[in-house]
């Protein structure tokens, strides 16, 4: 029997599918970069301090977190359909209703409801690409995550034009409820009914039971501290520099289209072959350079150090999502690693940019969090070493080689 409460993308051409891509990609990070380059004038109003303000980002990466364990089971009980729906609809009044934040408590409670609505999306959305696309799974994927990175640099850019100076914070954040509410009526129309494959609720479970699902995590949450450091921390870092609001917003979105340049160039080169890891070790290398430019020469060459550290960021979260739907031959198994993987990477990073306002406090300069993640890219870059993708079987407990498709509801839209 059909279900109701399933997408299925092949009821709409792959062009349609690629622009339902686009488009959410580019709605789940604008409402954590468009505060940064107002930090001082929303502070100023609310009354938040660096710590209240960390949780304009720390709460939405927490929910990010928690929510890819719980979605599975939740995708289980509702479907997709239904809960990408609902979680679209959260982001759109998240954003909207910024537009009356009264004090700091209300604009935290925003980021919470972006946050709850993001934090859907990211762990359903992989497992759909792959069911969609299932033989052009590394470029959509790369696609995807470069939109992510592409709303970013939007939100970060336009956010100080629309506030004028920092005047008018709140509709200049609110205005993200538009392209939310798109985002929302095009899903409505392609994720149709149909008979899409829904997780086993046991599946997280038996995935947590896998070590390798923890070195995904580890590895995915190491590097992305370093994103939700450099998004809730680099405006002010710069402004401490010398840079004005309007300067420091423009570095965020520089930063942002390093990152989706990146996203969508690295997974389409490493397609050419299984081994992800000589691309994971390239972005790795590039976060470092960025992050110990910042720490050590911040006058010198400041774009060269935000641009090889975005790119770096940004290639390694595409190759990261590629990684982890390589090691399973089913979209819905597949997917639900992703989720996992974003999950327990979320909330380590959602505690990055705290981590950095405590060194800030403790210290009264932001060099002192970027050496941190400094030494956290230099983990992560020894547990992507254990990738290789002729273990993929054995660390997951498959039988079946990770290059395979199952067939599904979702025939391949490849040609």
């Amino acid at each position: 029997m059909p279900n109701p409460s399933q997408p299925s993308p092949a009821q709409s051409s792959p062009w349609v599918l690629l622009s339902l891509v686009v488009l959410i990609g580019l709605n789940l990070r604008p409402f954590l970069t468009a505060p940064g380059p107002l930090i001082a004038r929303i502070a100023a109003d609310t009354g938040l301090g660096y710590g209240g303000i960390a949780l304009l980002t720390l709460l939405p990466m927490l929910l990010m977190g928690l929510g890819a364990f719980l979605v599975p089971g939740l995708q289980a009980r509702i479907g997709t359909r239904r809960g990408m729906l609902s979680a679209l609809l959260l982001l759109m009044l998240g954003s909207l209703l910024r537009l009356w934040s009264a004090n700091g408590i209300s604009l935290i409670f925003t980021a919470a409801l972006c946050g709850a609505g993001v934090a859907f999306v990211q762990a359903a959305f992989p497992g759909i690409i792959k069911q969609g696309f299932p033989h052009k799974v590394a470029a959509v994927t790369g696609l995807y995550s470069a939109m992510i990175m592409g709303g970013g640099a939007v939100g970060a850019q336009l956010a100080p034009v629309l506030a004028h100076g920092g005047q008018d914070w709140r509709p200049a954040l609110a205005w993200l409820a538009l392209p939310a509410t798109a985002a929302l009526l095009l899903a409505w129309r392609v994720l149709a009914d149909g008979k899409a494959a829904r997780p086993d609720k046991a599946l997280v479970s038996r995935l947590l039971r896998r070590p390798r699902s923890w070195q995904l995590m580890a590895c995915f949450g190491l590097v992305n501290g370093g994103y939700s450091s450099m998004v809730a921390w680099l405006a002010p870092y710069m402004q401490a520099q010398g840079w004005s609001v309007a300067q420091s917003g423009s570095l965020v979105a520089i930063m942002a289209l390093a990152q989706a340049a990146s996203a969508l160039l690295l997974p389409i080169l490493a397609s050419r072959g299984r081994d992800r890891r000589p691309w994971l070790g390239l972005t790795m290398a590039m976060q470092a350079v960025g992050f110990g430019g910042l720490a050590f020469l911040p006058s010198t060459l400041p774009l060269l150090w935000i641009i090889l550290g975005g790119a770096g960021l940004g290639g390694c979260f595409a190759l990261s999502l590629v990684t982890a739907l390589d090691h399973l031959p089913r979209p819905e198994e597949a997917g639900a690693l992703a989720a996992l993987m974003q999950g327990g990477g979320f909330l380590i990073a959602g505690i990055a940019p705290l981590a950095v306002a405590l060194l800030q406090a403790w210290s009264g300069s932001f060099v002192e969090g970027w050496l941190m993640h400094l030494a956290w890219v230099a983990i992560a870059a020894l547990l992507a070493t254990r990738f290789d993708p002729a273990g993929y079987a054995a660390a997951m407990g498959s039988d079946e080689p990770p290059g395979l498709v199952s067939k599904g509801a979702f025939p391949s839209t490849s040609d």
